[in-house]
């Protein structure tokens, strides 16, 4: 049973590491617009830093908490970033900016201090900062010509990073714990820079 579920973690991995490079060698000039348009929403997720240790970080703080929190945590920001990059925008959330700092910051301290917070915490938390997130994503989608195929784009890679994050999680629980909170930390000093600057 334990073999299986290994085999399985890796399988999911190696799916979220191709979701990672793919785009990479695909977004190039000569695809159609659409195409193109999914193809931008996959590389977007990994060319900020802010974005992409907060997907990371929820991964890593789902498997630090373990049991359903591994597939409601990732699944909650999902689908509220979805909302967010959907149906709000920056006049809505005109703390945007700050949002997206905070979650940085909490969600690191949160993966840094081990904290296993219940579900009914956790999961409203996540999912306050995946809005943030979402709309933030949003300001995009409201100048492209598919900007449903872009938001497939950037949802399908935040799952991808949430994988990869469950994965290091996993790992570290299973080696050094030191290692998922260093990921934390990682997220506090970026927050913290990205408040001061």
């Amino acid at each position: 049973m334990k073999t299986v579920r290994v085999k399985a973690v890796h399988r999911c991995s190696l799916f979220a590491l191709l979701c990672l490079v793919g785009p990479l060698a695909q977004a190039h000039p000569g695809h159609e617009p659409a195409s193109l348009s999914f193809f931008q929403g996959l590389v977007h997720p990994l060319l900020g830093l802010d974005h992409l240790l907060a997907m990371l970080i929820v991964g890593v703080w789902a498997a630090q908490i373990g049991g359903r929190a591994r597939v409601w945590l990732p699944a909650s920001f999902v689908a509220l970033m979805a909302v967010g990059a959907l149906t709000l925008h920056a006049a809505s959330l005109p703390t945007m900016e700050g949002g997206i700092v905070v979650s940085l910051l909490a969600l690191g301290l949160a993966v840094a201090l081990a904290w296993r917070a219940a579900l009914p915490i956790a999961i409203p938390l996540v999912g306050l900062f995946a809005l943030f997130h979402g709309a933030a994503h949003g300001i995009e989608l409201q100048q492209l010509a598919h900007p449903l195929l872009y938001a497939s784009g950037f949802l399908i890679q935040t799952a991808a990073l949430h994988i990869v994050g469950l994965a290091l999680g996993a790992y570290a629980q299973r080696r050094d714990s030191r290692f998922a909170r260093a990921t934390g930390w990682l997220g506090v000093v970026v927050g913290a820079g990205l408040a001061l600057g």
